[in-house]
């Protein structure tokens, strides 16, 4: 190959990567509507999991993952913030290490970690954050979840677990 060919490939390899990388982190952290066809039942998936009234923050997390302790720290203090600001509101948070969970990072489709499902009163997963999440946005996508109140699902779309 002649150094032509060589710098040229270089430079596509490097623009490509950037490319991704920007791509990557524009959508990282991002919520997500989702289609609110599943309906999660935060008690049976961990002992002592507790689901919000209202809503619920349920963290997906691993051992070796650097985010997930300020995830964690993060949603919680919006779930407290929107428990204070909004009248009635019962908000909960739930930190759920799946690092030996094979069967429920499969079942929910966990890609990376942090992964957060933003649940309403009656499970109905209405959004995901895929990475660290940006508090202002949780609690705005909190906000309208708590205001509109909980979504009707078809039982034959309800997939309990």
């Amino acid at each position: 190959m002649n150094a032509v060919a060589v710098v040229v490939v270089l430079i596509g390899l490097v623009a490509s990567a950037t490319a991704l990388g920007l791509l990557w982190r524009r959508t990282s952290g991002r919520i997500r509507a989702d289609d609110g066809d599943t309906v999660i039942d935060v008690a049976g998936l961990a002992v002592g999991a507790v689901a919000g009234r209202h809503a619920t923050l349920l963290q997906f997390s691993t051992e070796v993952c650097a985010a997930c302790r300020t995830t964690s720290v993060t949603l919680k203090a919006v779930a407290d913030l929107a428990n204070a600001d909004l009248a009635n509101a019962d908000v909960t948070h739930v930190d759920m290490d799946v690092t030996h969970r094979a069967d429920i990072a499969s079942r929910f489709n966990l890609l990376q970690s942090p992964t957060t499902l933003i649940l309403d009163g009656r499970g109905v997963v209405r959004a995901r954050i895929g990475g660290a999440p940006r508090a202002a946005e949780v609690r705005a996508e909190l906000d309208r979840i708590i205001t509109a109140g909980p979504r009707s699902t078809s039982t034959s779309a309800v997939a309990r677990t």
